[in-house]
């Protein structure tokens, strides 16, 4: 089993539709996948048509009380299951902090009754360092990271790398930054694609476009290559992809 965060520290760049378009071309390639929505926002939930919602939240499911093949919900797809979102995952992080044991590996204990049940999981990450996202780096065999071609982004990825670097036990993570939100047509964009792309290794060929049809997918609540596969978009998800399944 394959486990792969979507992180960014910065919002708004893509994670969530990243993670859902991603997720649904791993399990039409015919691979046992789950989507885990971490983000208390509940996004990714929303576009599988799953209520944000697990009985007793955060805190039955980290005490034992809730097991975590108990709240797996299926999707629309075949082979595409949901761990859905629930809003006390914004005190996540006070939650972990009451673990007795370990609570940089909650993540990764509560993973184990499932191994052999997934080819591929899914984490769609919350915005932020903290104690929830050590236990995604922990859990996580590869970390992809999108990036709008900007300086800002680089920026939050070299925090991103700084963190890892100055902790213990993040040598076999992978890093996977990839381009989000481009506009072909900006020169600016181009020019820090290169830029960066020449700077920091690792950083994988596929450029997901800025495009309308990525933001209707709120409205058709579906990933975009099961209702729009030949739109550009749909391509380079699946071009992104093949990069990622290739890496892992």
């Amino acid at each position: 089993m394959k486990i792969v965060g979507v992180y960014s520290i910065k919002g708004g760049v893509g994670k969530t539709s990243s993670t859902v378009n991603l997720a649904y071309l791993a399990a039409e390639a015919g691979h046992r996948t789950l989507v885990w929505d971490l983000d208390p926002q509940g996004a990714a939930s929303y576009f599988f048509r799953v209520k944000p919602k697990i009985k007793g939240g955060g805190r039955a499911l980290l005490r034992g009380k809730r097991a975590l093949d108990d709240i797996i919900k299926g999707t629309d797809f075949e082979l595409l299951e949901l761990l859905p979102a629930d809003f006390s995952f914004r005190n996540m992080d006070i939650l972990l902090e009451g673990a007795k044991k370990k609570p940089i590996r909650q993540l990764q204990r509560l993973l184990k009754p499932v191994v052999g049940d997934y080819d591929y999981v899914f984490f769609d990450c919350p915005p932020s360092i903290s104690l929830m996202s050590e236990n995604i780096f922990r859990a996580a065999d590869a970390l992809m990271v999108p990036l709008i071609p900007s300086t800002l982004s680089e920026r939050t990825l070299l925090q991103l790398k700084d963190f890892l670097r100055k902790q213990e036990g993040f040598g076999a993570l992978k890093l996977l930054p990839f381009f989000s939100m481009v506009d072909p047509e900006r020169s600016l964009h181009q020019d820090t694609i290169e830029r960066l792309s020449a700077k920091h290794k690792g950083v994988l060929e596929a450029r997901i476009p800025l495009s309308p049809e990525v933001e209707r997918m709120g409205i058709h609540r579906m990933p975009l290559p099961a209702y729009a596969p030949s739109n550009p978009a749909s391509s380079a998800y699946r071009a992104l992809w093949e990069e990622v399944a290739e890496a892992l």
